[in-house]
């Protein structure tokens, strides 16, 4: 039964990070029209039907989400009731450049959590990022001034973080918020092997995100086909990093009726490197 989902608002974003695997994913993500808002309704009724009492949703992206705020905006108010009751719980990941107090207001006002992208020291993070450290260091300083605290933090560990390991984790430690680290992947990537021996080092000294079934560029095991269906451009997919994989499921299918047809696998390995 699945009990939580990704959203891709839109494929589009203000920055231009080297190593965004979206971008090697282009031919394959090109816009197309989906109604999320019948997304919402799949998931209402699958929440009623089987009396769901917590059921997740990530309003992700291509992209970066805040280029849509309005649109946003307008998915959130949608279950808004849901929302306020606690049986949905949703969150966000932007970059920080964009974000401002109405939209900080607006998420803590619906319990949306919103996580920043941030990849440490500003050396790493300028050269990888656009020299965008200083606006997504804003953003994250008014978002500690609306919220009294430091948000949620993504920082993707290339081979410069695993470089300067020491120095990523202390940068890291100030905040005393969860931060998760994803292993960067696609032609500049990382192995999983030199990824999760940083995990184990940045844990003895930080609260980091491990999942469960969930993605391994997380630290977890692959949850690919169990229960995180990723919806974009009026597909379903297996994953974010599956957007190149063929799919035959439209985005207005009823949850009950997704079926992925994922084959049993050595789920301690990412499913997508798994088929090469």
């Amino acid at each position: 039964m699945i009990t939580r989902i990704c959203i891709s608002i839109n494929n589009r974003c203000n920055l231009n990070c080297k190593y965004c695997h979206f971008h090697e994913k282009s031919a394959f993500i090109e816009p197309r029209e989906m109604n999320i808002f019948a997304v919402l309704d799949n998931v209402k009724a699958h929440i009623k039907k089987h009396e769901i009492p917590l059921f997740k949703i990530g309003f992700v992206g291509n992209g970066e989400p805040l280029l849509d705020f309005e649109s946003l905006r307008g998915y959130v108010e949608y279950i808004a009731d849901y929302l306020k009751s606690g049986v949905i719980s949703a969150y966000t990941i932007t970059n920080g450049t964009l974000i401002n107090e109405e939209m900080l207001g607006f998420f803590r006002e619906h319990k949306i959590n919103v996580g920043f992208s941030i990849d440490g020291v500003r050396e790493i993070h300028n050269k990888l990022r656009c020299n965008s450290f200083d606006r997504t260091m804003n953003g994250i300083e008014l978002f500690r001034k609306i919220n009294g605290f430091y948000p949620s933090m993504n920082c993707t560990v290339g081979q410069d973080v695993l470089e300067r390991a020491d120095e990523t984790i202390d940068f890291f430690a100030p905040f005393d918020s969860r931060i998760t680290f994803s292993r960067m992947i696609g032609e500049n990537g990382i192995s999983l092997a030199d990824f999760r021996a940083f995990l184990e080092r940045a844990s003895r000294k930080l609260s980091v995100r491990t999942g469960g079934f969930d993605c391994t560029m997380y630290g977890g095991k692959c949850g690919a086909g169990i229960d995180n269906p990723y919806f974009a451009n009026g597909s379903v997919f297996i994953c974010g990093n599956c957007v190149d994989l063929p799919t035959v499921i439209s985005a207005d299918t009823p949850l009950d009726e997704i079926d992925l047809g994922i084959k049993p696998f050595d789920r301690r390995f990412c499913y997508k490197e798994a088929m090469r």
